[in-house]
């Protein structure tokens, strides 16, 4: 999808964003103290400079923006790959991101997010991992994914990429949180895997630039916006100084639920992980460990504006019969006759899609043939 047409606004946020030494919590309060971004750009030194975090070079950076910056060029880059620009208090930006401390003033989107991307977790991990955690991860992912959650990662290599194939492979959607702009996919190996998660099955963002270089610095930064799309994060395979960590650490900063897999006691790639579950992590065996934390945030999700908020994260994974048979049931029981009535199903599809929700615990039968909702 093409960027939008940019107003003056637009440009200068991205410009402002630009500029060197502007982070997310400069620009917030830069946003805070002149409303605008093209307020703070034309604002005289001595005024930059009242602003929080603002030194004099900084200021300097600022005033000379306008001329040293070409947004144009930005978004030229912008149209010509797909990608598109989200700036906060778009009715598209990721709610659960909004709500951050430091949110991104300006997100860049190669694919779309959609409302039930609200209902998102983090499977996060180390890059030097062993076949033991791929395959938990990529497990995980994918019953997840089959829920009706949406699977955000890094796209970096080991964990990351097993996490997105996983959630791709149960036909699930996925989100790649990149340390970098998204002109140049990193690592390049998984160009191929960007490509996949963009062409319907997801987004890959970022909140930099579009031609900026991975930098170690920037990816600490990433991690928050990794834990900041969702409502919990899990870390399959964290050595004591992993990155992964600082995903875990902002999650509880913003008040998202960790949860920790074990490994053996004996393996460097799970102390980090052990480290976590000693200070209070939720430890993850089976899917049902994560739906039992995270099911009742659900209620508060749409799958669509209009829709009635999901009682279940597995809801966001039923088709449109199971779906209408679901919103039939409460919890007083109902006959099949009834079912039957209020759903103008036949008997044989009411039967066969009652078998199917029972499977998926969610519906219960009780006896004498009645059902109620699970």
């Amino acid at each position: 999808m093409d960027a939008r047409p940019a107003d003056s606004t637009l440009k200068d946020l991205i410009t402002l964003t630009m500029v060197s030494g502007v982070g997310p919590l400069t620009c917030r309060a830069l946003l805070d103290h002149f409303q605008t971004a093209g307020a703070a750009l034309d604002a005289s030194i001595g005024r930059l400079k009242e602003a929080p975090g603002v030194g004099p070079k900084l200021a300097e950076r600022i005033s000379k923006a306008r001329s040293e910056i070409d947004p144009e060029s930005e978004l030229a880059t912008c149209r010509r790959l797909g990608v598109e620009l989200l700036p906060r208090g778009d009715d598209r930006y990721p709610p659960l991101l909004e709500n951050i401390p430091d949110p991104p003033a300006l997100l860049y989107v190669r694919g779309a997010l959609e409302p039930r991307d609200q209902l998102a977790i983090a499977i996060v991990g180390s890059r030097r991992c062993t076949p033991y955690g791929i395959r938990v991860a990529e497990r995980l992912a994918s019953a997840l994914a089959r829920t009706g959650f949406t699977i955000v990662s890094g796209l970096a290599r080991g964990i990351d990429a097993a996490a997105h194939r996983g959630a791709l492979k149960a036909g699930g959607r996925t989100i790649a949180v990149l340390g970098n702009g998204l002109a140049n996919i990193y690592p390049a190996e998984h160009e191929d895997l960007a490509a996949e998660i963009a062409a319907g099955r997801g987004a890959v963002v970022s909140e930099l630039p579009m031609t900026q270089g991975p930098l170690a610095g920037l990816f600490p930064q990433r991690n928050r916006i990794i834990s900041g799309l969702c409502l919990g994060v899990i870390v399959v395979e964290a050595a004591p100084r992993s990155g992964s960590l600082s995903t875990a650490n902002h999650a509880m900063e913003q008040n998202r639920e960790v949860f920790a897999v074990p490994g053996p006691v004996d393996s460097l790639a799970s102390r980090g992980c052990h480290r976590l579950i000693r200070d209070g992590a939720r430890l993850v065996e089976t899917v049902d460990d994560v739906l039992e934390e995270l099911g009742p945030l659900a209620h508060e999700i749409r799958p669509a504006p209009d829709e009635p908020p999901v009682r279940h994260p597995a809801e966001l994974a039923l088709t449109d019969q199971e779906r209408s048979l679901l919103g039939c049931l409460d919890d007083t029981p109902s006959d099949v006759d009834a079912l039957i009535a209020r759903t103008r199903l036949t008997a044989s599809q009411v039967m066969a899609t009652l078998s199917v929700l029972e499977l998926k615990r969610m519906v219960k039968r009780l006896p004498g043939h009645q059902f109620v909702r699970a």
